[in-house]
């Protein structure tokens, strides 16, 4: 059973939200299609999420075994700050960025949904699984979400931490005056 306390303290220490793409950010489903490209869907509550995000001054970045230039474009529209794709050792991907991004690992959170998730998880302050994560994945994890991948996760977490920090109900006013 999850410690919520606990969790709120993890994620009132994070700088640098990390996501898996596949699965997190979106449902896991690819569609090939002609010419070699795929499609993907990307749920407008996760994107508003990290919006939000930015605009408390945290940043985000996407690290994905796949490469797709649809995830380019989406994180690109987005504001995220780091897009790495293509990473086959996803640990050493990790490790770059968050040189790169000047953040510790006790800084940082990190979403995924299966297995090659999990040694990411380990290393950050908080480490989440969606809820259809693999039960491996959901048990390494500091938490877990209410809502699958691809169908609001990513809000979820968004939003966690912005209350953590104590930024929820600033950024709130915009839409609530």
């Amino acid at each position: 059973m999850e410690d919520y306390g606990e969790v709120e303290r993890r994620a009132a220490r994070v700088r640098l939200l990390l996501l898996d793409c596949d699965g997190v950010l979106t449902d896991g489903r690819i569609t090939p299609v002609e010419g070699g490209e795929e499609l993907k869907s990307f749920h407008t509550h996760d994107g508003h999420g990290l919006v939000m995000l930015h605009r408390a001054g945290l940043r985000s970045g996407i690290i994905s075994g796949r490469t797709s230039r649809l995830v380019e474009l989406r994180a690109a529209d987005l504001g995220v700050s780091f897009v790495r794709q293509g990473a086959l050792n996803k640990l050493e991907f990790f490790e770059g960025l968050l040189a790169e991004a000047g953040v510790e690992p006790g800084e940082a959170a990190y979403v995924g949904d299966d297995v090659v998730d999990i040694p990411l998880m380990r290393r950050c302050a908080l480490g989440v699984a969606v809820a259809d994560a693999t039960p491996d994945t959901r048990v390494a994890a500091h938490h877990v979400t209410r809502l699958p991948g691809g169908g609001g996760a990513v809000r979820e977490v968004c939003e966690l931490i912005l209350k953590a920090q104590g930024r929820w109900d600033e950024l709130m006013k915009r839409y609530l005056s």
